[in-house]
């Protein structure tokens, strides 16, 4: 086609050219959220807890041995932890853009279970969560009770029973957390001059308490060995 074409016919030149802009708008409001490049690091966060411990026994007990194991991650950017006098702890790992998230949590999770033989029991004990997630925060959402029997424990309990597992089924969601959490609980005081008296320690007070909090089955009617029944009850007890 000649360059002139366009030029003695300007009217239809302005309409192609509308054409053409309409198309593309409408193609790009229905292009697939795929077919965006990735252009944000994939980032891991690690969380581990380490109870009655300090921020400087937890670097020191816990961030030290998991990082040691995380240098030299492949695709890995940067990390970075915090340790709280909580006992808390938070490494979070960037990776670079090309890096596919999903093995970058893998590759994560492994090497935390590599460093888990050098970690105290009570920190393998409680867990240590490995996850992907973005960096910035998406939503905050808030319960409220016009009723005085529903305080903030009880929405806080309310919440992590039936709201926190429905959102993390949510297609994209990566964490759901709840901020501020309370939980029913026991605080014990004791007072160290009887324990030695009594030849007891803060150990054997735990170890009571579990023993006494702990969720036991109770069994079945007819289960094997008994070949001669053909019914099995469970048996449901409390305590």
């Amino acid at each position: 086609m000649k360059p002139g074409f366009f030029i003695d016919r300007p009217v239809f030149s302005t309409v192609l050219s509308l054409l053409i802009v309409i198309v593309g708008v409408i193609g790009l409001m229905m292009l697939p959220v795929d077919q965006y490049p990735q252009i944000t690091p994939p980032v891991v966060k690690i969380s581990a807890s380490y109870p009655g411990a300090s921020a400087l026994t937890v670097s020191q007990a816990v961030a030290t041995p998991i990082e040691q194991e995380l240098n030299g991650t492949p695709g890995m950017i940067y990390m970075q932890s915090s340790s709280t006098n909580s006992g808390g702890l938070t490494i979070t790992v960037t990776f670079d853009v090309s890096a596919d998230a999903d093995l970058a949590a893998v590759e994560i999770q492994n090497r935390v279970k590599l460093a888990e033989s050098r970690l105290p029991s009570d920190v393998v004990q409680n867990g240590i969560t490995v996850e992907k997630q973005s960096a910035s925060q998406l939503m905050t959402l808030s319960l409220s009770s016009d009723d005085p029997r529903f305080d903030e424990i009880y929405l806080s309990n309310f919440a992590t029973i039936n709201v926190l597992d429905v959102l993390r089924r949510i297609p994209g969601v990566g964490r759901v957390s709840n901020i501020g959490s309370r939980y029913y609980g026991m605080q014990i005081w004791v007072y160290p001059d009887r324990l030695a008296n009594m030849g007891l320690t803060v150990k054997d007070i735990q170890a009571a308490l579990k023993e006494q909090n702990s969720e036991s089955a109770a069994g079945e009617l007819g289960k094997q060995p008994v070949i001669d029944v053909d019914i099995t009850l469970p048996i449901t007890a409390r305590g």
